[in-house]
């Protein structure tokens, strides 16, 4: 089915059915739409290449639903013109009307918009040193307008802080996508190269944010992608997204040479594998002459990768450095790995296995680095890599679907988890040594710069599985582009250009967001407990599962016994505290100075031991569990008072998803805190009863359907 973003050129009515499908690109009448026409007049665009005809056609659409009058295209400056676009160096129009000052300063992508005066009146100008920052600088002219402010107040200077803001897509070459909440893969193998309107509309909303990469095939790779006659569909996705400013990048699968190539080995020092890689990377530029380069996942969970040859992991990812240098492409080698057998502590594993390899990796690998040391989980400590490898470029890894917090059904808005670790302090210098700091180059001055993005989008027509899950890849490309963003602004953003620029609607909708990701962490894990979730599905609460591969379920995680739960990360248990610089390591360490929010991460605490707050480490955890009922409760209350100010067919479908959190959320409180009673003999809280819900319930509920059957059959 095509699916094609409508233009209304009429007020907005909460009686018009929304599936979702516009996104935050949602162009309605506002209520300045009278002043607006007086000032912009016509549109000149003044270029003629594919990028900047986007950036027309964008703001053609945009302005006129916005104006509620069809706005005019120009190639030439004109008395009525009020709006002109372009870059400093491919257009005099620009050059009358801006200084070099203003553009000098924003590089490649970045955009600057100006309010000159040319012929007595005011005209608003976005220029920039590239097309693609003309596009850029078009898409937040539309967002600013969108959110009713004036053209005065969006006059403003931008440019991104990290280069590659790349979405990374776990989907698979049968359709099926791993972790994937929204339906099936956007990418329709069997059609392409055929393009659809879905592909172009993906495009804008990622260009609408920034994102400049997509990385199209899943991490756990398959070779047949590297073959011709999917390069020759990777084309034409890429020549689609090109004109977006999208550069397209692909998994290698470490074994390729073997798979697909003919040979005996995948010895990254041989001589053949190496001469293999460089004559598939020469094929794939024949293809896509701006491929981006590949993400590698080796070495973990099962994949091949150089350590089976007794080789490092400098050695694969320098080896696909090398061969992809000449070309200007790059190697996003994923430093998540965690070997198939019992270990002391798993979340020791990454910074023991690459700390000791920093400066030994070519300019050209970014290591590829998650936010957290174990699993994406609700709450973690920042990564100990971040701040270990000064000498080699390092990226940083977030998950936008909601693996672990609550799939599609769940409304948990994830800047808050993103700018937690994004500004936390790695203790590296007194005046300031965050995380960002390390990925955006400015600490320890990598030229190379990244961000991932695990992507939640699918088939669905609302793109990500609910309403609300959206504002996750929104949020994930401002703070690509400027990871100083606070989660409220975005939030303010998102639900004014989603929902509605009343103000009561947006100060309900940005609330429940900025609490959702508390009162998550809240009923499934706090006080730094970790992945007390199914082990397979990812979804419910099973604190007490046991697998075949025991050390690694959830008792693994908690340790809960008779004296109390945590687990200890100090030097009298694991000591993974001491990966962290003396500052971090410190306070993490000392039981008196550790966060209430990581303190059983590190710490085995007694079940009567009491905490800051005075209570005992029993009362402190099932007051966390009720509250997090409690919020989701509020939410609830909440989205109703917003009955008949949000579209039917949104309003309903969040008014069932939030349900189904309400319900799961006491799943949750009931079936862990009866679990750990189960160790403390200590008496339940009134309200807490028998878990309602078990695997039954998952599969009836998570798998109704076909449609959701291969991940529903991984189910034990």
């Amino acid at each position: 089915m095509l699916f094609v973003l409508a233009t209304s050129f009429a007020p907005t009515t909460v009686t018009r059915a929304e599936p979702g499908y516009e996104l935050w690109l949602r162009y309605r009448l506002v209520v300045n739409a009278e002043q607006l026409r007086e000032s912009l007049g016509a549109i000149l665009v003044d270029g003629k290449s594919r990028t900047l005809h986007v950036a027309g056609g964008e703001l053609l659409r945009g302005l006129s639903a916005m104006v509620g009058r069809q706005r005019l295209l120009t190639s030439e400056m004109q008395p009525n013109v009020g709006l002109v676009v372009g870059t400093y160096e491919g257009s005099a129009t620009v050059r009358s009307l801006v200084r070099r000052d203003d553009v000098s300063g924003v590089g490649d992508e970045g955009f600057v918009i100006r309010r000159p005066l040319f012929a007595g009146r005011r005209v608003t100008v976005i220029a920039a040193n590239s097309d693609v920052g003309a596009l850029y600088g078009s898409f937040a002219l539309l967002r600013g307008l969108q959110m009713g402010r004036s053209l005065d107040a969006l006059v403003t200077t931008s440019a991104p802080r990290i280069h590659r803001r790349v979405l990374d897509h776990w989907d698979n070459l049968d359709g099926t996508v791993e972790r994937g909440y929204a339906g099936r893969s956007l990418w329709n193998w069997s059609r392409l190269p055929a393009v659809s309107q879905r592909y172009r509309d993906y495009a804008r909303a990622n260009a609408s944010i920034g994102i400049n990469g997509t990385v199209l095939t899943n991490v756990n790779a398959n070779a047949k992608v590297l073959t011709p006659a999917y390069l020759a569909k990777v084309a034409a996705l890429a020549d689609l997204f090109r004109m977006y400013g999208i550069t397209v990048y692909l998994t290698a699968r470490f074994s390729a040479p073997i798979e697909i190539g003919g040979l005996t080995t995948a010895d990254p020092l041989d001589s053949g594998v190496r001469a293999w890689w460089r004559t598939k990377v020469d094929e794939i530029y024949r293809y896509v002459p701006d491929f981006g380069g590949f993400v590698v996942k080796a070495n973990s969970e099962g994949q091949p990768g150089p350590q089976d040859y007794h080789r490092s992991h400098a050695d694969g990812a320098n080896m696909l450095a090398d061969a992809l240098a000449p070309h200007h492409g790059v190697v996003m080698w994923r430093a998540f790995v965690y070997a198939n057998t019992a270990a002391a502590d798993r979340v020791r594993q990454a910074y023991d296995e690459f700390a000791p390899l920093d400066g030994q990796f070519r300019s050209n690998v970014l290591l590829q680095t998650k936010n957290g040391p174990l699993d994406f989980q609700p709450r973690e400590p920042f990564h100990p890599l971040f701040g270990a490898m000064p000498n080699t470029a390092q990226m940083i890894e977030l998950q936008i679907t909601k693996e672990y917090l609550g799939e599609d059904s769940h409304l948990v808005y994830l800047a808050p988890l993103f700018s937690e670790v994004l500004s936390a302090d790695i203790g590296l210098r007194e005046q300031g040594s965050t995380v960002g700091m390390v990925i955006d180059g400015t600490l320890q001055g990598q030229r190379e710069t990244g961000m991932a993005g695990v992507s939640n989008i699918g088939s669905d027509t609302n793109w990500t599985g609910s309403q609300f899950n959206q504002a996750n890849w929104y949020a994930y490309g401002r703070l690509a582009w400027d990871h100083r963003l606070s989660p409220a602004s975005m939030a303010d953003e998102w639900a004014r250009m989603t929902f509605s620029n009343d103000a009561a609607v947006v100060r309900a909708i940005v609330h429940m967001m900025l609490v959702s990701r508390e009162a998550a962490v809240n009923y499934m894990t706090p006080l730094g407990l970790a992945h007390l979730m199914g082990s397979n599905h990812h979804y419910g609460p099973a604190p007490w599962a046991r697998l075949a591969r025991a050390d690694w379920s959830p008792p693994y995680f908690h340790r809960a016994d008779s004296a109390g739960v945590g687990f200890d990360r100090t030097a009298t248990g694991s000591n993974a505290v001491a990966q962290y610089l003396p500052p971090v390591r410190d306070r993490y360490a000392d039981r008196a100075a550790v966060p209430d929010s990581f303190l059983l991460w590190f710490h085995h605490v007694g079940w009567t031991e009491r905490l800051r707050s005075g209570r005992t480490l029993w009362d402190e955890l099932a007051l966390r569990y009720q509250a997090g009922v409690d919020t989701v409760r509020a939410m609830q209350r909440a989205w109703s008072g917003l009955r008949g100010k949000i579209d039917e067919e949104r309003f309903t479908e969040t008014e069932r998803f939030l349900a189904i959190q309400e319900r799961e959320a006491r799943w949750w409180r009931d079936a862990v805190l009866q679990y750990f009673a189960t160790f403390s003999h200590l008496p339940l809280p009134a309200g807490v009863e028998p878990p309602a819900h078990n695997l039954s319930y998952y599969m009836a509920v998570r798998c109704p359907s076909d449609e959701h059957k291969p991940r529903c059959d991984a189910i034990p």
